[in-house]
């Protein structure tokens, strides 16, 4: 195992999003426009409890100061639907309640705006925007769902669409393999061998985010390749998996393998295959057709 395959554990987590440059989002205050409707503003009743429970689960917010702590907690409850579809966010309410300064809601809320997850309008104010104008390939916003009533389907969601890219991004791959690229991954397969004897979870599962992140990396497609954040964001968020390839067995680690080595000989064919093999089975169903993503329920 090469010395560059030991540093790749130390981050298990996408980069934060950054924030929203000025500009057009300064060109006016957060405060309550007028003509605002204060009658329908949001009830904090309880968002004590709701806060205690997203800073639990959100162990990647830890770090990111006042500023991302507010990021998470609103985001959160917009996400989970606490905060509705066309609520009004009065900044002035929400520095109270969350004892921050102007400051911190101003940017904050510039952040959640950038995410699709509220509008800010001259006489109108900020307000939350309905889910079909969420950005929701965002890394924060598919960790917020994956906690959230939606947990089942985004994990579903998140399996369907690995289904349908990285079959294509390992056939991809095997056209552009490079030897030091081959050599990470291969790095990345004897981690997680390595971890499924130990039994380590979180070894495993951040060697697992690298290989793909990386596959999709190298197939030489920058749409593709910009993909890689989701990705690891999919693996990433807790709860029950999202295919049969984040789990420690031995048939895992097998396909794994089985993809760095076609990649190495440019079987194009036999990689993709592989990667197919490694997705198809979804552990929270009880059968799945070889070829195909298992069929959903309406």
């Amino acid at each position: 195992m090469s010395t560059l395959a030991h540093t790749t554990m130390t981050a298990a987590r996408p980069a934060d999003s950054g924030l929203a440059g000025s500009g057009e989002l300064d060109r006016y205050s957060y405060a309550e426009a007028p003509g605002a409707d204060r009658g329908s503003a949001p009830s904090w009743d309880g968002a004590e409890a709701e806060i205690g429970r997203v800073g639990r689960r959100a162990a990647g917010n830890r770090g990111r100061g006042l500023h991302g702590q507010l990021v998470q907690q609103l985001g959160q409850m917009i996400v989970s639907g606490d905060l509705g579809a066309d609520r009004p966010l009065v900044p002035e309410e929400i520095g109270q309640r969350f004892e921050v300064s102007r400051t911190v809601v101003r940017e904050s809320l510039r952040v959640l705006e950038a995410k699709g997850l509220v509008s800010a309008r001259p006489n109108v104010g900020t307000r939350v925007r309905p889910v079909s104008d969420w950005n929701l390939l965002d890394p924060d916003i598919i960790e917020w769902r994956a906690f959230g009533p939606q947990r089942d389907d985004q994990r579903r969601e998140l399996c369907e669409l690995r289904w349908t890219i990285e079959p294509l991004a390992a056939r991809l791959a095997a056209g552009h393999g490079r030897e030091e690229v081959q050599q990470r991954l291969a790095d990345m397969v004897e981690i997680m061998s390595h971890a499924l004897a130990q039994g380590d979870t979180l070894t495993f599962s951040r060697a697992d985010a690298e290989f793909h992140a990386l596959l999709l990396q190298v197939a030489g497609n920058r749409m593709l390749e910009h993909l890689a954040g989701i990705v690891a964001a999919a693996l990433h968020v807790s709860g029950a998996p999202v295919s049969g390839c984040d789990r420690l067995t031995e048939a895992g680690v097998a396909h794994h393998r089985r993809i760095v080595e076609a990649i190495g000989e440019g079987d194009a064919g036999a990689a993709e295959g592989a990667m197919r093999q490694l997705l198809t089975v979804h552990p929270d169903l009880d059968h799945a057709e070889v070829g195909v993503p298992a069929p959903r329920e309406h």
